[in-house]
């Protein structure tokens, strides 16, 4: 027995020696329930500290993400800027626009485009209220520059309304050929000449109720010739006026005395000449029927139609037309307002329009036999005739 036992103890002690682990656990740690408390303790601070650590690198991951994602975009964007680099937003009016807030958006358009137009004139080559009504007349269906290119010979020829209406039908339509409609046009001013002799002594009258009896007058013409013969005011609703107004939503009205009655209520009468030149002016150079050059336009901000037309700069400006894209005007002799702005006189009828000569270096002396120097009125490279009425 005392054999035995002592065998016992000699395999105990081996077991004892071998757990050297315990030696590790806090003396504190003396029972089993203690140990269970510390270890659901333990769990959870495991577990927050692990998910403080991976909750940053999820967020890093995910702002990498997002910046990998917005530096392809920035790195997409110039691609597509490159076509309009400055877009400008539309100014849309509010959907329910009171009368007040139109007015004062009209007329603030209407300023802006007086100090783009300040030379702005009537584009037809008059010295007296007959040859304005007449070449007004003669403006229909054609271009003022054509038109200014044909009376030079038709005045000459019937200065007064008394020669025009004694002349021979066949050599007037013939004078009037290049204008179209050549036919009709005889007959119009053959007839308004012999109601001017007639019934007005020779004299344009200065009313609209007179004017409008006229053959070939209506109240456009009558509105022209008022305002820029006897300074009447007056409303010229010609195509670029409609087309304008309309786009700048001024109006939905679509007839011209619709039209002109409803612009007229926007603008005070003393504005309303000066109102149809600015407007015929932006139409003709800028604000085309067909492609209007948005990207060039400097009332582009202001514009309830922007991004109708070409909006890319570079080729907006390939769109101007007249003196701001630097071709002649429509007038053989323009006023000196717009030849001071840089605008150039058209040409007379038949005169192609030809590139001038660059100039020679001063140590060069000219060729005896080098042409003279071209005239003031000589026209920019470019034939005005393309240009649209």
């Amino acid at each position: 027995m005392p054999a035995e036992k002592t065998a016992r103890v000699r395999k105990a002690v081996p077991a004892k020696k071998s757990v050297p682990a315990k030696k590790s656990v806090p003396a504190k740690t003396s029972g089993p329930a203690e140990k269970a408390a510390s270890a659901a303790k333990s769990a959870p601070a495991k577990k927050a500290a692990s998910a403080a650590k991976s909750a940053p690198a999820k967020k890093a991951v995910a702002a990498t993400g997002k910046k990998a994602v917005a530096g392809t975009a920035k790195e997409a964007a110039p691609a597509k800027k490159a076509v309009a680099p400055e877009r400008i937003a539309p100014a849309k009016p509010p959907r329910n626009e009171s009368h007040t807030a139109l007015v004062r958006r009209a007329r603030r358009i209407n300023r802006e485009l007086a100090e783009v137009y300040p030379y702005a004139h009537p584009e037809l080559d008059f010295e007296n209220p007959f040859q304005l009504v007449v070449a007004t007349v003669l403006s229909a269906q054609t271009t003022d520059l054509r038109v200014n290119q044909t009376t030079p010979a038709l005045f000459a020829k019937y200065p007064t309304p008394e020669d025009l209406a004694a002349a021979n039908p066949e050599e007037v339509e013939e004078i009037l050929r290049p204008t179209g409609f050549f036919r009709a046009k005889t007959k119009s001013v053959m007839g308004l000449s012999k109601a001017l002799r007639d019934d007005f002594g020779g004299e344009v009258p200065g009313r609209l109720e007179d004017l409008v009896k006229l053959p070939g007058v209506g109240r456009k013409t009558a509105f022209v010739v008022l305002g820029n013969a006897f300074g009447r005011p007056g409303i010229t609703v010609d195509t670029h006026f409609q087309r304008l107004v309309r786009r700048w939503e001024w109006t939905a009205e679509k007839e011209p005395d619709k039209i002109e009655r409803a612009i007229g209520e926007l603008f005070p009468k003393t504005d309303w000449t000066m109102l149809s030149h600015h407007v015929i002016f932006h139409g003709r150079r800028i604000c085309h029927a067909r492609k209007p050059a948005c990207g060039a336009c400097p009332i582009a901000p202001l514009c309830p139609a922007y991004g109708e037309g070409e909006t890319d700069p570079e080729k907006a400006k390939k769109l101007l037309k007249y003196e701001k894209g630097g071709f002649p005007g429509q007038r053989l002799n323009p006023p000196q307002s717009y030849l001071d702005a840089g605008g150039i006189p058209a040409p007379p009828l038949g005169a192609p329009a030809s590139t001038p000569a660059s100039p020679e270096p001063e140590s060069v002396p000219a060729a005896p036999t080098s042409p003279p120097p071209a005239s003031p009125a000589a026209p920019a490279p470019g034939s005005p005739s393309r240009g649209t009425g």
